[in-house]
């Protein structure tokens, strides 16, 4: 399910190929080392699909775009700190700075390239209202997924929080339940093979899309557009101004990026400020 997929180009893409061609970078500017591949890890959906989608505007630049695929949060940062990858993509800002802290690593960010509204699921009951009391809800284990995830359970009118909109509160933060929903925290990846077992579940919109749900038909309760939770293109300080790595940021935001986004997702991913 996560091997590395081919996506056909759409016509915003394929115009942008010859435009970016064409109009070149500014002159002045370090010329891309091309003597080797940029090795970036990604998620299968949506980050790959996008990758994909510039990787004919790398090529146009004679950068040839390696793309490792993983189907966790954990590894495309453990092998960007060792140096197996150049960059990876798949992150928000929150994940990253809880990353950081527990592995005494120093990742930093690229360019914010998009977000991914985060959902809460439910197969078995068809809206919010019918939640019952007592509903068993998943949420992903990580704290800073934790933390979000409840903030969308607030926003839903299910619980209040102790302390207002603050992304790191935890179980143990919430004040007003009033519904008596119980709690289970597992890794976000395997959160979609236990829906239909659950009452509810938070799942983060990149493996929702990949266990074909819809998060603006299927989701009982959907993070808006404003969402500051962007998905971050990812290096070390070694290395994060290399000239390859600029030119990525920089198709991942072109406007062949931004279409293809807007056209394959509808609204489920959107293109960053």
């Amino acid at each position: 399910m996560f091997a590395r997929r081919t996506f056909l180009l759409n016509a915003a893409a394929l115009a942008a190929v010859g435009f970016l061609a064409a109009c070149g970078g500014n002159k002045e500017e370090a010329a891309p080392d091309t003597s080797k591949p940029l090795r970036v890890g990604a998620t299968a959906v949506p980050h790959a699909e996008i990758l994909e989608i510039v990787r004919p505007l790398l090529a146009a630049e004679g950068i040839t775009l390696d793309i490792k695929v993983f189907n966790d949060y954990v590894q495309p940062n453990v092998q960007l700190a060792e140096k197996r990858l150049d960059a990876n993509y798949f992150q928000t800002e929150p994940y990253l700075k809880e990353f950081n802290t527990a592995r005494g690593a120093d990742l930093v960010t690229v360019a914010g390239i998009h977000i991914e509204p985060l959902g809460l699921y439910s197969k078995k009951h068809a809206k919010l209202a019918d939640l019952p009391n007592g509903a068993e809800i998943v949420l992903p284990n990580d704290a800073s997924n934790t933390g979000r995830s409840l903030l969308l359970l607030q926003s839903a009118g299910l619980i209040t929080l102790k302390k207002g909109e603050n992304p790191l509160q935890t179980v143990a933060d919430i004040q007003d339940n009033r519904k008596g929903l119980t709690f289970r925290e597992v890794e976000a990846a395997t959160i979609p093979r236990i829906l239909p077992q659950v009452d509810g579940a938070v799942i983060n919109t990149n493996y929702a899309l990949d266990a074909g749900l819809s998060p603006r038909s299927d989701a009982l309760s959907l993070e808006g557009a404003d969402s500051p939770y962007v998905n971050y293109l990812v290096a070390r300080p070694d290395n994060k101004d290399d000239p390859r790595l600029v030119a990525l940021a920089n198709a991942l935001r072109s406007e062949a990026a931004r279409a293809f986004i807007a056209q394959k997702y509808q609204g489920a991913v959107i293109p960053a400020q």
